[in-house]
């Protein structure tokens, strides 16, 4: 795996050419000011190659999924988990985990699945500038493939 993946940070993947999900991205980089999270898209060599070290290659996923260190969260935990780490107001969303994960992952299922079409779509990934860059694990602008 890349040895400039690091090992001691929170990781987010994403769909990289969603606008839904690249918003969730802009709308964590300036609410985490000490920069704990780094990103990485779905559809890069590097989001695959954490998939697959997490055991979660073979899945459909389609949803942001946050890795820290040997957990994997995805869906609404994901979300839960992002919330309760940049604290604040944020961290008020904690009671919604305790609803039925079916129930929660419905929901995240329903705007998963109507994305595109409600939020549209990107010809490539989003390409992050300044020092957010350096929080970005992989920066190839090949369209679709592994740009963030």
């Amino acid at each position: 795996m890349n040895d400039k993946i690091p090992t001691d940070a929170p990781i987010i993947l994403f769909d990289g050419v969603c606008n839904l999900c690249a918003g969730f991205v802009q709308f964590i980089v300036p609410r985490d000011p000490d920069g704990i999270f780094h990103f990485a898209s779905l559809q890069s060599e590097v989001g695959q190659d954490l998939l697959a070290a997490h055991g979660l290659a073979d899945h459909d996923l389609d949803s942001i999924v946050l890795l820290e260190g040997d957990d994997a969260y995805v869906k609404s935990d994901a979300v839960f988990r992002i919330a309760e780490r940049l604290g604040g107001i944020y961290a008020l969303a904690r009671p919604l985990k305790y609803l039925p994960r079916r129930l929660r992952d419905w929901g995240y299922d329903l705007v998963a699945a109507n994305r595109y079409r409600i939020f549209g779509q990107k010809d490539q990934c989003m390409m992050p500038t300044g020092d957010v860059q350096t929080r970005f694990l992989e920066q190839d602008s090949s369209p679709g493939t592994g740009s963030e």
